[in-house]
């Protein structure tokens, strides 16, 4: 096995990111991890214990994001693998029918959220100059259907967010904009209905998808990535 890393995972509590957070731990790293559902933290933290973490958390409060990051970093030290997982998806309508305030949300969980947790995590990353940060994309991210614009906006801001920050980081980094391809989650379902039954479940993408993003490395600063399964 690789050496142990600590891994802070957001959007902890379900779907893609509860998958890797039990496949993490199964392999031997620190996860941790946030999410807005109490319950559901609560859960993780049952089932898993320490040496691990799991808050409760909105990743749109800035004041929240950076002292939670503060707690971290003096409990673990800078995480070696980064993963902004925390989004949302609007309702599939077309952009003219989009209620003005879900598209806030879109835009202040997708995009705000996942700049809130680089900027209080990334400068202790960068100071260690070591670590990779691996903010996800989506097909949307490069490509477009209709009745999903609000989500593509926010997946193409994370290519160009995640592309630019890949640029500014020391060697021995890395920041990654990573796509996972179509997977059978909340979110899917919620987009395309009955049809995301003939995707592969969150736990299935994470026995190949858990093992590529603990391979990646300095080699993969700035290359949109995908592991689709």
């Amino acid at each position: 096995m690789s050496e142990a890393k600590v891994i802070v995972v957001t959007g902890a509590t379900r779907g893609l990111g509860r998958a890797m957070v039990a496949k993490f731990i199964a392999a031997g790293h620190t996860v941790i991890g946030c999410g807005r559902n109490a319950d559901l933290v609560a859960q993780l933290t049952e089932t898993f214990g320490g040496p691990h973490r799991f808050d409760v958390l909105d990743v749109t409060n800035y004041e929240a994001v950076a002292a939670w990051a503060g707690e971290v970093l003096g409990q673990y030290g800078p995480p070696d693998l980064l993963v902004n997982n925390a989004a949302l998806i609007n309702d599939s309508k077309v952009l003219w029918e989009i209620e003005p305030n879900q598209f806030d949300d879109l835009m202040d969980v997708n995009l705000k959220g996942m700049f809130y947790v680089i900027r209080s995590f990334v400068p202790a990353m960068v100071e260690r100059e070591q670590g990779v940060i691996v903010n996800f994309s989506s097909g949307w991210g490069r490509s477009v259907s209709p009745k999903v614009a609000p989500y593509c906006c926010t997946k193409y801001g994370v290519e160009g967010m995640t592309l630019s920050l890949a640029k500014e980081l020391p060697r021995g980094m890395a920041a990654v904009p990573f796509s996972p391809g179509a997977v059978n989650t909340d979110m899917l379902q919620a987009c395309i209905g009955e049809s995301a039954g003939g995707f592969s479940t969150a736990d299935k993408w994470a026995e190949a998808g858990a093992p590529f993003l603990l391979n990646l490395g300095p080699a993969d600063n700035g290359k949109s990535l995908t592991c689709s399964v």
